[in-house]
């Protein structure tokens, strides 16, 4: 497309809804959307823009800056691409400019960066473009079970776009996923693998190196942003990889003959984003990604989550059920243990169960490992003065500070702030400061002095910090030197361990009481996944789930392993109150440093929508952390029944946030949203 005057319109990763139209100079040639462009903002600010539209017609009512320089001779962002870019800013209420700055590797977006890469293109477009071929010998014969789902999720495939597998833990979901990889291959199409944690692509890759070599490249961020900008690069070029496997990310890669993307533990949280924006699903995502490239989902899991499972038993998803372990291995013994009524009888020893104790030390006695669950970390999860009951709280937050002994730090959790941890009482001058509570930290220490002879590992954001402290931890128990790992939820999420004799959930009840609709259902989930971390192979492994409920029906259908009665029991409840997947929640948050302001916008807000939508308005309301980085937040929930137009109202809703946000009294609030919340 050429004009005799050209006008580009440019995203830039600045967080506005608006796009930036520039000139273009004639000597700087044809430009085309989704190639970058470095323009000016503001009086000295330059800023790398992503290229929308072209065209020769001025409609704006201000000076026109230049394009300052072309950077790209062919775009670098696809067509269906940007389709995506534009779906996320529909549907999460988002600006392109977040999705922007959150899609492309920082290199991309300065001219510094992109000078980086050029310099080095040649060398490491040798080495890249290295592909050997597939060694489809080393892929494992399937058993009679999984051949039988695998031929399901085929036919399934002829009539849906979308199928769930739902295959207990250690059924050999990944087999399946290896050769519905290969038989793509085989049709010369490309597969994303999507991991729900960075943790997990370690075993997975190990795996699926064997069978199809440098054909398989890994995309997530704990990767370096060079390593990132060359996987781009390579992925727009004429030989790139066959297979991607990556964490939610991933989604944003180019493709050019996409096939089939593989959602492992679909059920998982870590794929939707929280902070910043765009918070998306990556779940969601892909399934438009599919939509748009005429590709094939395949979700799988061992509990799914309940939306997909309600998708599937209304025949909207195809659904597969792998009923049986590999090896006919029985699923673990789950023991209940009531630690209120042993509390009582003062017969625990710090978080530890006698059954339990008993259960560590026959493992150890028999070489095998053990897993420790507790999603708590730090030493303490509270510290309180004896004398006054002063408890230590976060200067900017309005929660208490978790103590974590290594470093005699006290930390919030929500903004990262460290105190040191007093020596006296601030309030009363008392020293008898005491740590209430166990985190992962404590219970390490624990371990260390009931069995002073075993190797302990403790897996949490505190010691997993870079790409090699994951790798060398899992790396160091698959091997077997390491006898207990210790972990938060990182532990339950697919790992697959040979050795593991014994589980023990620490304390189900810590999630059992967040004040949310969804409590429940993660519970289940992350109990159910941890759990079958035991006994994956050889002789059948045991779990000893420590709570003070024992006669829940949540717990007797993690201990049944009964995900149906688990799924009709939460399906009627949320139908009762007409949460998903009977509708669609958006979170609408305001925040301001005065609480007053912050009050009064978000009673403004709430009106203005009762107004229009009724009682599918609930609040304002103070979230349960009400104060964060000295802002105060306020939180409007918006129910949008099925069946009702969900565009519609996020339109109406950026429309009304745009009026509050108008009044000069609102100077400085923010308000965003949460579509589809977790």
């Amino acid at each position: 497309m050429t004009f005799d005057i050209m006008y580009v319109d440019c995203i830039l990763p600045v967080p506005l809804n608006s796009l930036f139209t520039y000139w273009l100079p004639p000597k700087m040639g044809a430009v085309r959307r989704g190639m970058r462009v470095l323009v000016p903002l503001g009086r000295n600010k330059t800023y790398v823009a992503m290229v929308a539209a072209v065209h020769d017609t001025d409609s704006s009512n201000f000076e026109i800056k230049d394009v300052l320089e072309v950077i790209d001779r062919e775009p670098v962002l696809l067509e269906d691409q940007f389709r995506i870019w534009e779906w996320i800013a529909d549907y999460y209420c988002s600006s392109l400019g977040d999705i922007f700055k959150a899609a492309i590797p920082a290199e991309m977006k300065t001219e510094e960066g992109e000078q980086r890469y050029q310099r080095r293109l040649g060398r490491s477009q040798r080495r890249l473009n290295t592909l050997e071929a597939p060694h489809p010998e080393n892929i494992s014969l399937l058993n009679s079970y999984q051949q039988t789902a695998y031929d399901c999720i085929s036919r399934s495939f002829q009539k849906h776009n979308i199928t769930l597998l739902h295959g207990v833990t250690s059924s050999g979901k990944t087999e399946i996923y290896i050769h519905m990889i290969h038989a793509q291959l085989l049709a010369g199409r490309q597969v994303l693998y999507l991991l729900p944690e960075i943790a997990l692509t370690v075993q997975i890759m190990q795996r699926l190196q064997r069978v199809f070599g440098s054909r398989l490249g890994i995309y997530h961020s704990k990767y370096s942003d060079r390593e990132r900008v060359e996987m781009w690069h390579k992925q727009l070029s004429s030989e790139p990889y066959d297979i991607i496997l990556g964490a939610r990310s991933a989604v944003f890669l180019p493709f050019q003959r996409l096939g089939l993307i593989i959602v492992d533990e679909e059920h998982e949280t870590s794929y939707k984003q929280q902070e910043p924006a765009p918070r998306y699903n990556a779940r969601s995502v892909a399934i438009m990604l599919a939509q748009q490239a005429g590709a094939k989902v395949l979700l799988g899991s061992a509990t799914p989550s309940i939306e997909s499972y309600f998708n599937a038993q209304k025949g909207k998803y195809g659904l597969v059920t792998l009923t049986h372990r590999y090896s006919d291995i029985q699923l673990p013994e789950i023991k209940v243990v009531d630690i209120k009524d042993l509390r009582h009888r003062r017969m625990m020893k710090g978080a530890f169960s006698p059954d339990l104790l008993q259960s560590m030390g026959d493992a150890f006695a028999s070489h095998r490992q053990v897993i420790l669950f507790l999603n708590r970390r730090g030493y303490a999860p509270v510290v309180e003065c004896k004398d006054c009951g002063w408890v230590p709280k976060c200067t900017g937050c309005d929660v208490s500070l978790t103590y974590h002994h290594k470093s005699n730090m006290c930390t919030c959790h929500y903004c990262g702030k460290s105190y040191r941890m007093p020596e006296v009482c601030p309030k009363c001058g008392g020293r008898h400061l005491i740590d209430k509570g166990i985190g992962t930290e404590k219970v390490e220490e624990n371990i260390k002095h009931l069995f002073p002879q075993v190797r302990v590992a403790r897996m949490d954001l505190d010691t997993t910090k870079t790409r090699t402290a994951y790798e060398q931890i899992i790396a160091d128990f698959s091997a077997g030197n390491t006898d207990v790992l210790i972990g938060t939820q990182m532990v339950s999420k697919g790992l697959d361990f040979d050795n593991v004799g014994v589980v023990g959930i620490l304390d189900a009840d810590t999630m059992l009481c967040y004040p949310d609709f969804r409590a429940f259902e993660y519970a289940f989930l992350m109990m159910g996944q941890v759990s079958g971390r035991a006994g994956r192979k050889g002789k059948r492994g045991e779990v000893i789930l420590q709570t003070k409920t024992p006669s829940l029906p949540l717990i007797c259908q993690v201990v049944d392993n009964d995900y149906t009665a688990f799924f009709s029991s939460t399906l009627e409840e949320r139908r009762m109150f007409c949460y998903p997947p009977f509708s669609h929640l958006i979170y609408v948050y305001l925040r301001h440093r005065n609480e007053g302001i912050v009050n009064t916008a978000a009673i403004e807000l709430a009106s203005r929508l009762r107004q229009e939508y009724g009682n599918m308005v609930l609040g304002p309301d103070r979230p349960a952390v009400a104060r964060v980085r000295s802002y105060h937040i306020r939180k409007i929930v918006l129910k949008v029944e099925q069946g009702k137009s969900l565009s519609a109202m996020r339109r109406r809703l950026k429309e009304l946030q745009e009026a509050v946000l108008a009044d000069r009294h609102y100077n400085s609030l923010y308000i965003w949203c949460d579509a589809d919340p977790l």
